[in-house]
């Protein structure tokens, strides 16, 4: 009993092969014992991927970048036996933050235009606007759906109606510092606090701007590589 038992549980180890109607089955599960992989260490700027890349630190063979939104990059290799990649490294851009579509109070929407934003005239126009309303006389304002005016002050000591330009093209701080922001539309509103807010108007069409600038800079920085045939971009 003990002998009959001893090779029971031996058996319950062992995988037989069957063949059945010409087919190979298994009386077991089987599992693939997978190679190991690359877990990637991160960085925040194109130019560690570059220098990265350039320094064949962690292998020679042919590498991938992809470019995979406007804010993370990755390197990775080609695919193993198992259908699987090392993935060396990732770049995320560090971006500041502001919310579109929300609302905000003048003196914060100042200081937001003046420190997420690029300086260009849409940005001037917005700054000069905010800055020069009457608060007082916040309410008295007009708007026919898509343009509006407020009551804001137009000289040293004189208040009449200004216009609230729509659309307006900005461009935010949102993807690598290596790369120009892409500028975009925005519709910009006003309302009664007096508070402001931007919503994109683009349909996120600046962000397959983005992603081919990216693609530019990263071209011309690993030409060299592109060249010998070691690196493929893709976005």
């Amino acid at each position: 009993m003990i002998k009959e038992a001893m090779q029971y549980v031996l058996s319950l180890g062992k995988a037989e092969i069957h063949e059945v109607n010409g087919q190979q089955y298994s009386d077991k599960d089987l599992y693939v014992l997978r190679e190991p992989v690359a877990s990637p260490f991160e960085v925040h700027t194109l130019t560690s991927l570059v220098e990265y890349v350039k320094s064949n630190f962690d292998t020679e063979e042919e590498l991938m970048i992809h470019v995979e939104n406007p804010t993370r990059v990755s390197v990775s290799s080609a695919l193993n036996i198992d259908q699987r990649r090392d993935e060396y490294l990732v770049a995320e851009a560090l971006t500041p933050r502001f919310r579109f579509d929300n609302w905000y109070d003048t003196e914060e929407f100042n200081i937001k235009l003046q420190s997420v934003f690029v300086n260009n005239e849409d940005r001037k126009v917005i700054l000069k606007l905010v800055g020069n309303i009457k608060e007082d006389n916040v309410k008295t304002f007009g708007d026919d759906g898509v343009s509006q005016s407020v009551v804001a002050r137009t000289g040293v000591a004189s208040v009449g109606n200004v216009e609230v330009p729509n659309p307006v093209t900005l461009a935010p701080f949102r993807t690598f510092t290596e790369i120009a922001q892409p500028e975009s539309d925005f519709v910009f509103r006003m309302q009664k606090g007096p508070s402001c807010a931007l919503f994109e108007a683009d349909g996120g069409a600046w962000k397959i701007h983005a992603i081919d600038q990216i693609k530019e800079y990263l071209n011309a920085e690993l030409s060299d590589k592109l060249a010998e045939g070691t690196v493929t971009i893709i976005g």
